[in-house]
């Protein structure tokens, strides 16, 4: 990983995240160097949707260059449910996949709009991924799968619910 200059950070730290922006404001200003390959959302989900990007890769300026992924589960599944499957169990099942096959589309470059905030733009890149993809946006976060449901979330659910009946 330190041939590939690798940025690792706590994203709870602050003053981590700060490192993080400005290592990466350096690396796009430096024309000689290589796209940086960030994936937003911050983890892994199920291949049906899109969930919240992470604002910080919107703040830096560049060129995005959008990429939408998605695995074609017939043949086998890459998506790892860590709360059905061991590591090991998951690792056993995509080594005996038959093939695991992967959709990717390359996308138009865009930049952030002079009066759009990162959050803005993020979303924007976000739906022209889930477009071509073919799934679906959420708004939270992927963390979610991991911690318990804010209260704020399950309220503007039950609020939209609300709105259709």
């Amino acid at each position: 990983m330190q041939t590939t200059q690798h940025v690792f950070f706590e994203r709870s730290e602050m003053k981590d995240r700060h490192l993080v922006r400005k290592k990466i404001r350096e690396h796009i200003a430096d024309k000689a160097k290589s796209p940086i390959l960030i994936f937003p959302e911050g983890t892994c989900i199920n291949n049906t949707s899109i969930m919240m990007f992470k604002k910080g890769s919107f703040e830096v300026g560049g060129t995005i260059y959008p990429v939408a992924i998605k695995y074609d589960p017939r043949f086998g599944d890459a998506f790892w449910n860590s709360t059905k499957y061991s590591m090991m169990t998951y690792i056993f099942n995509v080594m005996t996949s038959w093939a695991l096959v992967c959709n990717v589309w390359y996308l138009p470059p865009m930049v952030k709009e002079e009066e759009e905030n990162a959050v803005h733009f993020a979303n924007r890149v976000k739906a022209v991924i889930a477009a071509r993809a073919g799934m679906s946006m959420l708004p939270w976060d992927g963390g979610l799968k991991r911690k318990k449901v804010k209260e704020c979330f399950k309220e503007e659910q039950q609020k939209k619910y609300c709105q259709i009946v």
